[in-house]
Order: C-alpha cells, then sequence, then structure tokens
C-alpha cells in the first residue's frame, strides 16, 4: 500500500506497511492514488506486511473468513459511496458470528469495549490497513484486554448497507473467545 496521508503540519507516506513523515513545506504533493483506475490508499482487504512482527492470521474452520468479509463491490449514489454485499455476506446479518484479527483501540486503556478488528495489524498509528471492508467495528458486554497478537471475537452481527461512519460491519454484544 502506498498514499500520503497529512496530519497536522506533518506528511506521512505509507509505503509497504513502512511510514515516514516529513515537516510539511509551503507547497503539498498532489494527493492522488497511485493504483491505476484512481482506488484511494486504505482500500482493499488489506496487506500483511512481511516485516510485520506478527504472524498472519492462521486459517479456522469456526470464525467467518476475511476473504467472505472482502468480497464487496460498491456503487456511487449520489455523493456516496455505497457497499453492495452478497446474498451469503448478507444471510450473516443479525445472526451470532466469530470473527478473528486484529485489536484496533479506538478509545485509551488497557482494556477495551470498543474497538475495530483488523484483517491485518496496524503497522503505523497514521495509516488504515485496509478499506472498510477489512474491519469490524466491535462493542463488548465486557472489556477485553488489548492484544497486539492475534484474537478472535464472538458476537452480534451487522451488515451495514449505510452506515454514517462508513462502516460495513459492527458486532455487539460480543465477547472474546479462544
Amino acid at each position: 500500500m502506498h498514499g500520503w496521508v497529512i496530519r497536522s503540519a506533518v506528511i506521512f507516506s505509507c509505503v509497504s506497511g513502512l511510514c515516514f513523515g516529513a515537516l510539511a513545506q509551503d507547497e503539498f504533493p498532489v494527493l492522488g492514488s497511485p493504483i491505476a483506475g484512481g482506488v484511494p490508499s486504505g482500500s482493499g482487504a488489506g496487506v500483511h506486511s512481511p516485516n510485520s512482527p506478527f504472524a498472519p492470521l492462521k486459517d479456522r474452520a469456526d470464525v467467518v473468513p476475511w476473504s467472505v468479509l472482502t468480497e464487496v463491490k460498491t456503487k456511487q449514489e449520489k455523493n456516496r459511496i455505497l457497499p453492495v454485499f452478497s446474498a451469503p455476506v448478507q444471510a450473516m446479518h443479525q445472526t451470532r458470528q466469530r470473527v478473528q484479527g486484529f485489536m484496533m483501540p479506538l478509545e485509551p486503556g488497557e482494556k477495551q469495549k470498543h474497538f475495530l478488528i483488523s484483517s491485518v495489524p496496524l503497522t503505523c498509528s497514521f495509516c488504515i490497513p485496509g478499506g472498510p471492508e477489512s474491519m469490524v467495528e466491535v462493542r463488548t458486554k465486557t472489556p477485553v484486554k488489548y492484544s497486539m497478537e492475534a484474537v478472535v471475537i464472538e458476537g452480534q452481527f451487522a451488515v451495514l448497507k449505510d452506515d454514517p461512519f462508513g462502516l460495513y460491519y459492527r458486532m455487539t454484544d460480543a465477547a472474546a473467545v479462544k
């Protein structure tokens, strides 16, 4: 993944999961996608960097595979891009599911009740590991201890067709499982 992200007066460039920062000068680089067709960075399933200190997810028969969740098409409606889900994904709506992935905390603290779970680990706090199809918003019943290693979460799964935050999936009433 390669792209430019501007945060305050610092420009960060992310290449293959490694991010570099530089103080912004008077001129900013033209922001755009280096991928043919104009797909912006942060789209797609995400890439697990071979340089990552964390092992890729192991295949498990008891979790929804990310290959199923990331097979999402999009359509443009007025000034918005909306997801178009396959029938198997739509059938998971309002059912109990398990998802395996890496925690992305949304609040400070050792224990988390609201976080994202991603198909790949974070490599930089300024980089999005993938698009919305590679993340699930999680709200748990009881706090879950933060881990940089992969976790499995089970809960009520929702497929979001028009979320105001741009998310595609949400899990509520969730808990960590082994």
